[in-house]
């Protein structure tokens, strides 16, 4: 093994560099792979080691203190897989000569079905959400609000977008004549996603009522780049921001809104697709997965139509 010439933090940033330029590692992937890795370099200097001394024994008692903390096994796993992904780094750029996560074993999990929507779930949402926007007689900035709303959830369902693809929609994507708009999804990779009628009426709405509320508020700043424009650092809509409206408006709706988030409308977006007879490789398209295999999670919604189409149209079922 070699000598301790990196300390982890500079480990962890080259390997995260090493994501970034080679992988295309997204920011939120990186995050992610950040506070796992820190995790465990604490962890292990607790014992004073380091990733560069670490042992196999010492990363298993890595992961039963995870355990211990009542982490889930799917968070477990994760954090093995952060582990394997560096010590593998570490072996390529020879700063060891060992891989002492090569050995180690993650917790047995079974793959959870997605939490999906009922197609009814699914109208009550928008028909909620397109009441309060017509609503008369509303304030400029509550109309608008509304409006947004609206718009997000519109292009939500019809899209399938990642939440943070959606929230950083550029303007340009409100074009009346758009029919198609470009996402720059994981790994800064590019692909077009068609819009509806529905979908692209939302945006003109949202639009209309976003300029009244500027012209009462009499703002003359020019218009921002972003499709849903933000105060915040980032400049636009947060998805936690988002992610609180959508479950207000459950409660709204008469949902219950621990089952509402931005990502299970995503998934309700491909369910119903394929209950509707979509291929699986259209559906991996349209959601922007690099494997067919993430995409096949939402195979038993097949397997039901296909029982269905059987049970209903085979000439020797029973009426």
């Amino acid at each position: 093994m070699r000598p301790n010439k990196s300390s982890d933090a500079q480990l962890i940033n080259l390997f995260l560099d090493m994501l970034a330029a080679e992988q295309g590692a997204g920011d939120n992937t990186l995050a992610a792979y950040r506070r796992d890795l820190e995790d465990l370099s604490q962890f292990l200097g607790k014992s004073g080691k380091s990733f560069t001394a670490a042992e196999t024994q010492d990363l298993r008692d890595f992961l039963a203190d995870l355990d211990g903390r009542g982490f889930k096994s799917s968070s477990v796993a994760r954090r093995l897989s952060s582990m394997r992904h560096l010590f593998r780094f570490m072996l390529n750029e020879r700063v060891r000569f060992d891989d002492p996560a090569a050995i180690l074993a993650g917790p047995k999990r079974g793959r959870g079905l997605p939490k999906v929507l009922s197609m009814a779930d699914v109208d009550k949402l928008l028909t909620k959400a397109r009441a309060l926007a017509d609503a008369p007689d509303q304030p400029a900035l509550q109309r608008f609000r509304a409006a947004r709303l609206s718009c997000l959830l519109e292009i939500l369902y019809a899209t399938g977008l990642r939440v943070s693809e959606l929230v950083t929609l550029p303007l340009s994507a409100a074009r009346r004549d758009a029919r198609m708009i470009v996402v720059r999804g994981k790994g800064n990779k590019e692909r077009l996603v068609p819009l509806n009628e529905t979908s692209r009426q939302a945006m003109a709405d949202y639009l209309a009522a976003m300029d009244t509320h500027r012209q009462e508020q009499k703002k003359s700043a020019a218009p921002s780049k972003w499709l849903f424009p933000s105060f915040g650092e980032s400049g636009h809509l947060t998805r936690q921001h988002f992610a609180r409206d959508l479950k207000e408006l459950a409660a709204t709706a008469g949902l219950s809104p621990r089952l509402i988030s931005p990502h299970v409308l995503r998934h309700a977006f491909a369910s119903h697709l394929l209950h509707n007879g979509a291929d699986l490789r259209i559906v991996q398209t349209l959601l922007g997965h690099t494997d067919i295999s993430t995409t096949q999670i939402y195979t038993h919604v097949v397997a039901e139509r296909l029982k269905s189409l059987v049970r209903d149209l085979h000439p020797l079922a029973e009426n």
